[in-house]
């Protein structure tokens, strides 16, 4: 090893900076909004949108890739507006057209997987078939917005617009069968059963402690009242002792109280003999 090999690179001071450069995504990533699948394919992400439709990277269960263009919810309203899709997508050429819906649904947005996309090896050819199925997928949009139709004459009043642009919600659509737990991927999987045991331990732990808390709970005063063969409900008052300070009195003398069930008037039985005398002070 030489002297020269042991020294590092010098760089000038004035030398820019060399930063990595910048990845660009392939597809943005899935909205709430967005159906996570369209027939066959799972989408996996967003390639483009305008007030037609939107353009989604795809893939099927074999995992055959695929360009899904699919109408807004105020672009599959207007009956017009879904003919020049149908044209559109009669206009691609066959082995282009790998699935679509039928055009008979009116509940629900249009849509077209357009391809084919080989697998992707890192090779040109496999990008070239990509962007072709994105170009395919722009101009079926650009025809329901009608964006590329040439100008006829002069441009003479205001530009003109759909009166559907503002509703730019994806349309509606049908996943049948469910995609769960078919798009759930092995990672997910342990999530989902990591968040189901642990509700069901909080639930469980919440049941014991209720049953801590009011184990020793005294019953509802005052008990309910059970009727007796003969048609009558004794009720039993408990004697109650006058609070200090508020007089002399003598504490109530515990007294069985019978409810009649045709006038339902408490009467209290006398608890002293016949032949006792009266007080001489009631003189009623």
């Amino acid at each position: 090893m030489t002297a020269t090999d042991s020294q590092p690179e010098v760089q000038p001071a004035d030398a820019p900076e060399v930063r990595p450069a910048l990845e660009i995504p392939d597809a943005l990533p899935l909205q709430p909004e967005d159906p996570p699948r369209v027939g066959e394919f799972w989408l996996r992400g967003r390639l483009g949108a305008n007030a037609a439709g939107f353009l989604y990277a795809a893939s099927d269960d074999t995992g055959r890739s695929a360009v899904v263009a699919m109408m807004t919810e105020g672009s599959a309203d207007d009956a017009a507006a879904r003919e020049r899709f149908v044209h559109s997508v009669d206009a691609l050429p066959e082995d282009a057209v790998l699935a679509h819906n039928d055009s008979d649904d009116d509940d629900l947005a249009l849509w077209v997987a357009i391809g084919p996309i080989r697998e992707d090896d890192g090779s040109s050819a496999v990008s070239d078939e990509r962007l072709l199925a994105e170009r395919r997928g722009e101009e079926v949009l650009s025809a329901v917005l009608m964006d590329r139709i040439p100008q006829i004459g002069k441009l003479r009043g205001p530009d003109f617009r759909h009166y559907w642009e503002n509703r730019r919600r994806p349309g509606l659509f049908r996943i049948w069968p469910l995609p769960w737990p078919e798009a759930l991927r092995p990672a997910s999987r342990w999530a989902l059963a990591l968040a189901l045991l642990t509700m069901a331990v909080i639930m469980a732990l919440a049941v014991f402690l209720a049953w801590l808390l009011f184990r020793h709970a005294q019953p509802l005063e005052p008990e309910p009242v059970i009727p007796t063969p003969t048609g009558t409900a004794t009720v039993t008052v408990t004697p109650t002792t006058p609070p200090p300070g508020t007089g002399s009195g003598s504490p109530t003398t515990g007294a069985p109280t019978t409810v009649t069930p045709t006038t339902g008037v408490p009467t209290v039985a006398p608890t002293g003999s016949p032949n006792s005398p009266t007080n001489p002070g009631d003189k009623f």
